[in-house]
């Protein structure tokens, strides 16, 4: 294609501080993502130039990629088109992740994307996810679970930390209204086993943004089995978070 992947996300997570990530192997894996991403029928993104795909999506799905154990099951809770389980998987091949969202042809694109890209750590599964995290297989399962633009954190939590095995991690990909966020997060965490571990500010930058992308990482520790009545129906959850 015209436009030179390579240079423009060589130059991008370079920038970002995420130069480690950068290798033939991983270049080229993005770049057919790319090309998935703006020739699929489906609407994967909202966000049609490849430099914001690779800021907004691959860059910004990155952000949390080291705070992650080695070898790790990793969930992506409400993954949508794939942010972060796409990145997540290319970067760290170590990984065994699995992308959970209601929407069948989203999961049906990543799962299909998924060989293209020959990504042989991750697959999509289609449920929805407060009713996943009260099957035996999924509940407590995973050392890290992560969401993305999912929800509100409050409401996030109930989702996810079912999801998290005793000793594992949440971890919530937030703009930059998290710490507001985190404080109205505290009374549901401890109710469903969490304990928060800290809250990281980052900062990306692009030469096409008029203006820094300011972002928070939530890492939240499982110190405790989640009670079984949650997660509740999806009703009680967003009428009456926790």
């Amino acid at each position: 294609m015209s436009y030179n992947f390579n240079e423009r996300i060589e130059k991008i997570f370079t920038e970002n501080g995420l130069g480690e990530y950068l290798c033939d192997a991983t270049v080229e894996k993005f770049g057919l993502l790319l090309d998935a991403m703006l020739s699929a029928h489906l609407n994967i993104t909202a966000i049609k130039e490849p430099d914001a795909i690779i800021l907004k999506h691959f860059a910004d799905s990155l952000t949390i990629a080291k705070y992650i154990p080695e070898g790790a099951r990793v969930a992506d809770i409400g993954c949508g088109g794939g942010f972060p389980s796409f990145p997540l998987a290319i970067v760290r091949p170590d990984l065994d992740v699995t992308g959970f969202d209601s929407t069948a042809k989203k999961i049906a694109y990543i799962n299909e994307t998924s060989v293209n890209l020959r990504l042989t750590n991750l697959k999509g599964v289609s449920l929805r996810v407060e009713e996943g995290a009260h099957e035996t297989k999924w509940r407590e399962h995973f050392d890290f679970v992560t969401a993305r633009a999912v929800a509100s954190l409050p409401v996030l939590s109930e989702y996810c930390l079912p999801y998290v095995k005793v000793g594992g991690i949440f971890g919530a990909l937030k703009a930059k209204t998290g710490a507001d966020e985190l404080d109205a997060s505290r009374n549901a965490i401890l109710l469903l086993g969490g304990k928060i571990c800290q809250s990281i500010e980052c900062t990306l930058y692009a030469d096409f943004e008029k203006e820094p992308l300011y972002r928070n990482i939530i890492l939240v520790d499982k110190v405790k089995k989640t009670p079984e009545k949650y997660p509740r129906n999806n009703s009680q959850i967003s009428k009456k978070p926790l």
